[in-house]
């Protein structure tokens, strides 16, 4: 991961700036962009920022990025014909910065949804996981005392909607306390149903309050796809744990990572669905994403993934399905979340900015 340097830690030929990040190979479609919206974001009117890059189409992105956001590049540098490139660039006032700010249209708010990763352990390893989560995988764990404080700024800030995922977030022994961290917000957890059947699984399901959603991974009307990429057994289980969660009067919301080979497809699963009584609303159909350990799938990018700020016990990410890709981290740390907000928000004002003007000067590899 490549993060903002201090001044003095790389040496440089800019003289004196305020903060250095140096974005390595990334371009301003991808990583760089986050990077130095978040460094930018941290210093005063006036003050400047260094920019290292060895990804040669920054030379022109970069100042095309400070035009649209009203900062000025005023130093220029190529180390040689090939690179590397360094750029000095001026913060701009608080005035220039408030007009490049433009409407979301119909995105989602930014600050109304988060999601959380509440471990990456889980008891599957999916073919398809774009959070590379197994029972072998580091448990990582969100501590509810973050969650607290985390849920306490998001509900300050006009929150409303959060997702608990994972990992399988019914592995993680706190999850109960996660939950009631969040009360007052609308709650859903993502689960694959296949263990909290009994044991202190079961009375942490019992325990939850019921405005609570699950929203449980079923990828097929048959079980052979499903358990293709699930293993063995997977998907009875998970109809079944579907149906203890209704018995208890959870409601359910079924989500469902369909491969085009399924030859039921997905007319089947809606009939599937309707026959036992999970409501249209109720029922999530997504593509796969080439991310974590899909090595096919849909390419996703800041221009692809409209945003949904994630935390996990590591850091910030433009979107849950993006958590193993440096390319889309947005912080090293959960906290604050305004900061996290702040970056999605300048980002997105960028890419609007561009789109008016017609431009398409982001590019992603």
């Amino acid at each position: 991961m490549v993060k903002p340097t201090e001044p003095d830690q790389v040496p440089n030929p800019l003289g004196e700036v305020e903060a250095l990040v140096d974005g390595g190979d990334m371009d301003c479609g991808s990583g760089l962009l986050l990077l130095i919206t978040r460094a930018m974001r941290r210093l005063e009117p006036g003050q400047l920022l260094g920019v290292r890059s060895q990804e040669v189409s920054v030379v022109t992105d970069l100042p095309a990025w400070a035009e649209l956001t009203g900062h000025g590049v005023v130093t220029e540098i190529a180390e040689a014909d090939a690179g590397p490139w360094w750029f000095a660039v001026r913060k701009a006032g608080a005035a220039t910065r408030e007009a490049t700010v433009f409407s979301q249209g119909e995105r989602t708010p930014v600050g109304h949804r988060l999601w959380v990763y509440t471990n990456f352990d889980c008891n599957l390893a999916c073919g398809y996981c774009c959070a590379e989560s197994s029972p072998k995988a580091a448990a990582r764990r969100f501590d509810p005392a973050t969650a607290a404080a985390v849920f306490g700024e998001f509900a300050a800030q006009g929150g409303r909607e959060v997702f608990l995922t994972g990992g399988e977030p019914f592995m993680n022994p706190e999850l109960g306390a996660l939950v009631v961290a969040a009360a007052g917000l609308e709650r859903t957890i993502l689960t694959n149903a296949m263990v909290f059947a009994r044991g202190t699984r079961r009375r942490t399901l019992e325990e939850l309050d019921r405005d609570v959603v699950l929203q449980v991974s079923l990828d097929s009307a048959t079980p052979a796809p499903h358990d293709k990429q699930r293993g063995a057994g997977a998907w009875s289980r998970a109809f079944d744990g579907i149906a203890l969660a209704r018995s208890l009067g959870f409601r359910v919301r079924v989500a469902a990572t369909l491969y085009e080979e399924d030859p039921a497809g997905v007319g089947a699963l809606h009939g599937l669905l309707d026959d036992v009584g999970i409501a249209a609303p109720d029922r999530v159909i997504r593509p796969v994403a080439q991310e974590g350990f899909a090595t096919t799938g849909v390419h996703v990018s800041l221009e692809s993934l409209e945003p949904e700020p994630t935390v996990t016990a590591d850091g910030a990410w433009w979107h849950p399905v993006a958590v193993t890709n440096p390319h889309l981290r947005i912080a090293d740390a959960p906290l604050p979340l305004a900061e996290v907000f702040g970056v999605v928000r300048d980002t997105l004002a960028v890419q609007d900015a561009a789109a008016r003007a017609g431009r398409a000067v982001f590019r992603c590899a």
